[in-house]
């Protein structure tokens, strides 16, 4: 009999839509964890695409309001000559702010505890303040006028005292209220207003202090601002409307650099109005997004297991078309239009979510950070999720399909006791690879920071790669162990090595998952031990800064008086900008991510003619003391980032004067001992006569370490001693500020943490769906052993032993492998220390172990309880 002849391909096509539609009538049992693990991989992907998208454009819709102008300039030390200001004047409406930081402190300083002084964030403005955007007073505001109008009047001088608004913050610190006085540098300032809401305030970076916004006349009066002072004199422009277009803002750029390329000016539009928040935001939606992968990832294991356990339930309906003359070709056409239609199903749900996280996320974060967001749909997250979807579940998908295409159909109606391991063709093997790649393509071509894409990809696919190995282990292992007496370790060794058992599936879903969470969890440990314990025992008590060259003396008299047992230290401190490197300007480099930072705005830098503290020299030696040469020392894992090695050039404009200055020697520094410590040190003829400030350091011992002030008691009162003796300098409490950085760590571990929690969550129903898809097998054999004398309570064992030995072997691995990377982290990505918790270790593997035997239990709880018989007539 001659075989039918070939359907041609669009007949072939239609009719596998048809056959994969009629089979969808029976439901999607056996693909809801297919659905889950799409739907959350998906959504993790698109919600935080979105919501990085949705910050982003409210960064540049509400540009001109952060940035108080549509553009800026800005530069420390040195206010704007009269040139400049005709320049600013003549492009548009200009506003005058400067920022700098200062103590505010109780007049009545007899009465006052010893703590009645602060570190505060001073802005003073003028009239025009602000251009853009409402500023929101509180109490001692005048409601039936103007913000600005406002502001004038409460920072106008009344009876010889000038006016302040102060953050509530401020006023809860100090226990004030309007109408109260402070003392900051020479004078007393009333405060009449608390800030409710100040529109710039994003465009300011990281704050220590709480606002105090004066006047500019106060900031003159006050004496604050010195020769040398860390003052940053900012100008803010709001251009004709006629020049507020793209073409506008660029023109103004240029004319404002051609006057004065090496003026030091920092120039901004309000496209880029807080360029270090939209840094931070593009590198954490980077890590959240690989997380989503990673999600991903884990439930691809779960679609192979869904895809697999769904063809050997319609082996008897694949047997069937075959034999009624169906080729190969068009049954695997019907089940990948029928997955196809579960994925896209899948993807729309996951997508749906994550459209709708930036409107249900967006009054949650504006409570802790008041970020703008731009509500709306964003279709780039959107594609990349569902095509991150689409890859993922067409790269597990065609392994399972192409080995069931070439199943012949008389096996397929035997239905094998135990199924071996098949290998589909080589074009299904390739197609699965390709979408793979493409997929760590996108990832690539995507990522803000191709050096962490590139590092997650290798660590994901050798993590992947080892627990392969790690599951072809255990099952070498199960197989080959000696005969035990114990009948249920026999039969959970069995079930362990048997073919097609449930050890790849375990190991691939539970190891990722758990890798990642013992990882971020030893990483949230050690940062939260580093800033919370180790590192104030080793760092400064005190920071001091803006002491004058001529106060040296006497200040240093001042802390031995008050502190005897304390270590002081003092070094001068400038601030410049690097603007070339080897001759090449800055604009015109390409440096890593993690060396940009050097190259944008002012790096502190001072000289010294010998080796600071805390530095260790590791190429190069240092210059003699006296030297007429322009020598500079530069830290040597930033020199290395920036291709910078002994004689290279490094010119840096400080007080608007360029100076180019030979690498002598490369240093280590000890970051994290919190104490003095620059990038660049020069030789002091290098910056003779530039105007400067001292720096200063007060390391206090710990109580009962030496006699005299010490602790907390102790700090307060040279506080209290300096603030008094010396008004005009700023000090800065090393453990407050370290408390704020741990405040904002904490606040993005928990972002992370999330992330971590949803690919856990995929990792249980991978499991569950693992399980799912041995259900069948494990039916038979519950029937068989019951007629063999098994009892409910030695399958219990049994099962319990099975799950037992997967989970430890499995968290063992994620306990290696998280700890591995963590270490790698926190060394060489973060410089922080490392230490290992057992204890953690220890709960990892328990917490894994006990997931794993209470849901393998529970989805064989109901085997127990089946009669053999009919399992057995069905066989």
């Amino acid at each position: 009999m001659n075989a039918p002849p070939p359907l041609p391909a669009p007949r072939l096509l239609a009719l596998s839509v048809r056959l994969a539609f009629r089979e969808l009538r029976g439901g999607l049992k056996g693909f809801y964890v297919f659905l889950a693990c799409l739907a959350l991989g998906v959504a993790a992907i698109s919600g935080v695409g979105s919501l990085s998208r949705a910050l982003s454009q409210g960064l540049v819709s509400q540009g001109q309001s952060i940035l108080g102008g549509d553009v800026s300039a800005s530069r420390v030390h040195r206010q704007a000559t009269a040139e400049d200001r005709a320049f600013f004047a003549a492009s548009g409406k200009v506003s005058e702010v400067a920022s700098l930081r200062a103590m505010a402190r109780l007049p009545q300083a007899a009465g006052a505890p010893a703590r009645a002084q602060t570190l505060v964030e001073i802005k003073a403005v003028d009239g025009a303040y602000p251009l853009y955007g409402e500023l929101e007073l509180g109490q001692g505001g005048d409601p039936a006028s103007a913000p600005a109008r406002a502001l004038l009047q409460i920072l106008a001088p009344r009876g010889g005292v000038y006016g302040a608004a102060a953050e509530p913050a401020l006023l809860a610190r100090l226990g004030l209220k309007p109408g109260d006085r402070i003392k900051v540098g020479d004078m007393e300032l009333e405060v009449r207003a608390a800030i409710a809401s100040e529109p710039d305030r994003l465009s300011s970076g990281l704050s220590i202090g709480p606002r105090l916004m004066i006047s500019l006349d106060a900031l003159a009066a006050s004496g604050l601002v010195r020769p040398g002072s860390l003052v940053t004199w900012d100008y803010r422009i709001r251009l004709p409307e006629t020049r507020r277009g793209a073409e506008g803002i660029a023109s103004f750029t240029a004319e404002a650099e051609a006057r004065g390329p090496r003026a030091g000016w920092r120039i901004r539009s309000r496209a880029g109005a807080a360029p270090g928040l939209q840094r931070s935001i593009d590198r954490l939606a980077q890590i959240l997004t690989l997380v989503g992968l990673t999600v991903l990832v884990v439930g691809g294991v779960g679609i192979a297991n869904a895809v697999r356990g769904h063809l050997d339930a319609r082996r008897a309906t694949i047997a069937t078309y075959k034999c009624l003359g169906a080729p190969a070709r068009a049954v695997f056409l019907v089940y990948l239009i029928e997955i196809a239609i579960i994925a896209c199903g899948g993807i729309l749900a996951g997508l749906l979510a994550g459209a709708a996280l930036p409107g249900l996320a967006g009054a949650a974060l504006h409570r802790v950070i008041p970020l703008p967001l731009e509500s709306g749909l964003y279709g780039g997250p959107l594609a990349l999720a569902a095509l991150y979807g689409l890859l993922i579940a067409l790269a597990f998908s065609l392994w399972p399909l192409g080995a069931a295409r070439d199943v012949a159909a008389g096996e397929l109606m035997r239905d094998a006791v135990a199924n071996g391991a098949r290998h589909p063709r080589l074009r299904y093997m390739a197609g699965a690879a390709g979408a793979l790649a493409l997929l760590a393509a996108a990832a690539v071509a995507t990522a803000s920071d191709t050096r962490i894409a590139y590092i997650y990809l290798g660590v994901t696919v050798a993590t992947l790669v080892l627990l392969r190995l790690l599951a072809f282990c255990a099952v070498a292992a199960a197989r080959a162990a000696p005969r035990i007496h114990s009948a249920e370790i026999r039969l959970a060794l069995a079930n362990i090595g048997r073919p097609g058992g449930l050890t790849a599936s375990v190991v691939l879903s539970l190891g990722l998952g758990l890798t990642l969470l013992v990882a971020l969890a030893l990483i949230d440990r050690n940062l939260t031990r580093e800033l919370a314990s180790e590192i104030p025992q080793t760092a400064p008590s005190f920071f001091f800064v803006d002491i004058q060259p001529g106060e040296a003396g006497p200040f240093s008299q001042l802390l031995r008086h008050e502190a005897p047992a304390a270590a002081v230290s003092a070094v001068p401190m400038l601030r410049g900008r690097i603007v070339a490197l080897d001759g090449v300007p800055v604009e015109q480099i390409d440096a890593p991510p993690g060396a940009r930072w050097a190259l944008n705005g002012d790096r502190g830098i001072t000289y010294s003619d010998s080796l600071p503290e805390g530095s260790r020299l590791v190429a190069g030696t240092w210059w003699r003391a006296g030297t007429d040469e322009v020598l500079v020392s530069f830290e040597a894992e930033l020199a290395a980032a920036l291709g910078l090695k002994l004689g290279s050039t490094v010119t840096v404009n400080v007080l608007g004067r360029d100076i180019t200055a030979r690498i002598a020697n490369l240093r280590e520094l000890e970051w994290a001992s919190f104490g003095i410590n620059f990038v660049m040190v020069f030789s002091p003829s290098a910056l003779a006569g530039a105007p400067h400030m001292m720096l200063a350091t007060l390391t206090m011992p710990a109580p009962g370490e030496a006699p005299g002030r010490s602790g907390e008691r102790g700090e307060d009162e040279v506080a209290r001693a300096v603030g008094e003796a010396f008004p005009h300098v700023t000090i800065v409490r090393v453990k407050e500020a370290l408390g704020q950085v741990a405040d904002i760590v904490g606040q993005l571990l928990w972002a992370v943490r999330a992330a971590s929690t949803v690919t856990i969550l995929a990792s249980v129903l991978v499991l569950a769906g693992a399980l799912a898809a041995g259900h069948r097998g494990r039916v038979r054999d519950a029937a068989i052993l019951k007629v063999l004398g098994a009892t409910r309570a030695r399958l219990i064992t049994a099962f319990a032993a099975e799950y037992l030995l997967l989970g430890l072997v499995t968290a063992a691995f994620a306990v290696l492998a998280g700890s591995l990377s963590a270490f790698v982290v926190l060394r060489y990505v973060m410089h922080v220390g490392y230490q290992f918790d057992p204890w953690l270790a220890a709960a990892t593997a328990a917490g894994a172990t006990a997931v794993l035997i209470g849901l393998g239990l529970a989805a064989n709880w109901r085997l127990m309880g089946l009669k053999p018989a009919p399992v057995l007539r069905a066989l």
